[in-house]
């Protein structure tokens, strides 16, 4: 799947693939207007998500309603470097939501295709190519 990434003025670049449009832009500090997440706001949610998706089949599959279910996902980053270092997802299940299944739930979360492929990143290729202004 391709995605064209656009610059649609300010400070915004925006994401277009599969007919979604996803917008980022940045804080006044950064000459934006704040009107969308950051692009690392995107990404970081991206995770959680992603393993929401396995939690939300792993439900499904098995007839347990998901309300009252949800992710709390933190951050923790070097702050020398500011880079992440360690990223929770907690799972908070109802009281009603069957024991059983915690253990579960957890496996069905670490099969997040995001997760998985921070576990073994992908080699980056970046080129530059001239390009007619239509």
């Amino acid at each position: 799947m391709d995605m064209i990434i656009d610059f649609p003025g300010g400070a915004r670049v925006d994401a277009h693939f599969r007919g979604h449009t996803i917008q980022t832009d940045q804080p006044a500090s950064g000459g934006g207007k704040d009107s969308a997440s950051m692009p690392f706001e995107v990404f970081l949610a991206s995770i959680g998500t992603c393993a929401g998706i396995y939690i939300l089949g792993f439900c499904r599959q098995r007839g347990i309603p998901t309300e009252g279910i949800r992710i709390v996902q933190s951050h923790h980053a070097n702050p020398a470097t500011g880079m992440m270092e360690k990223i929770n997802l907690e799972i908070q299940v109802p009281p009603t939501f069957p024991k059983q299944y915690h253990s579960a739930l957890i496996r069905s979360a670490d099969l997040c295709k995001v997760k998985k492929t921070l576990e073994n990143p992908p080699k980056f290729e970046i080129t530059t190519t001239e390009v007619a202004v239509a």
